[in-house]
C-alpha cells in the first residue's frame, strides 16, 4: 500500500471512530461505551496492521477529546487494544484473534492502565475493579462489530490483500 493510500485509508478510519462516538454510546458502569472505537481498532488492526492502528485510535482520542465527546480515558483502552488487535492479526493470521485482542487489550489491560492514568490526570481514585466491566462491555461490544464488518468485507472480497479466515 503506498503512503498516500495509507493515509487516505487512516483518515477515513478516524472520521468513522470520531463520528461514530457521537453516534453510537451507551453508558457502562462508571464509563460510556463507545463501541466504535473498538470496532474501528479490530478493521484498522487487520486491514493496516498494529501501528496505523494505534495512530488511528491516539487520534481518534485527540479529536473526541477536543470536540468535547470523550475522555482521557480514551488513550490507554483505545491504543493499547488497537495495538494487540494488531499484534495477535499479523501474528496468528486470524480476523478473530483481532477481536480478542481488542477486548483483551482494551477490557483488561487498557483498564489497568486507566487506573494510573485517571488518578494522575484526572484526579480520580478509582480502581480497575471499576474500569474493567465498563471497558469490556464497550469492547466486546465494538470487537464484535468490526470482526463482523472485517469478515463482510473479506467475504465480498473488497479487501482481496487481508488473509481469509478460517
Amino acid at each position: 500500500m503506498n503512503r498516500t493510500r495509507l493515509l487516505t485509508t487512516m483518515a477515513v478510519f478516524v472520521a468513522i471512530g470520531t463520528m461514530g462516538a457521537q453516534l453510537l454510546w451507551f453508558p457502562a458502569g462508571i464509563a460510556k461505551a463507545y463501541p466504535v472505537q473498538h470496532a474501528v481498532n479490530v478493521m484498522a488492526a487487520v486491514t493496516l496492521g498494529p501501528l496505523p492502528a494505534v495512530v488511528i485510535a491516539f487520534m481518534i482520542g485527540v479529536l473526541r477529546n477536543l470536540l468535547g465527546i470523550g475522555t482521557l480515558l480514551a488513550f490507554p483502552g483505545g491504543m493499547v487494544g488497537a495495538f494487540l488487535a494488531g499484534y495477535l492479526y499479523k501474528k496468528l493470521g486470524r480476523k478473530a484473534w483481532a477481536a480478542v485482542g481488542e477486548v483483551v487489550g482494551t477490557g483488561v489491560i487498557g483498564a489497568l492502565f486507566a487506573v494510573p492514568f485517571a488518578n494522575v490526570l484526572m484526579g480520580s481514585a478509582v480502581g480497575a475493579v471499576f474500569f474493567i466491566p465498563s471497558f469490556l462491555a464497550s469492547s466486546i461490544t465494538g470487537a464484535v462489530i468490526g470482526w463482523l464488518v472485517v469478515v463482510k468485507i473479506r467475504q465480498e472480497q473488497l479487501l482481496p490483500n487481508t488473509r481469509r479466515v478460517s
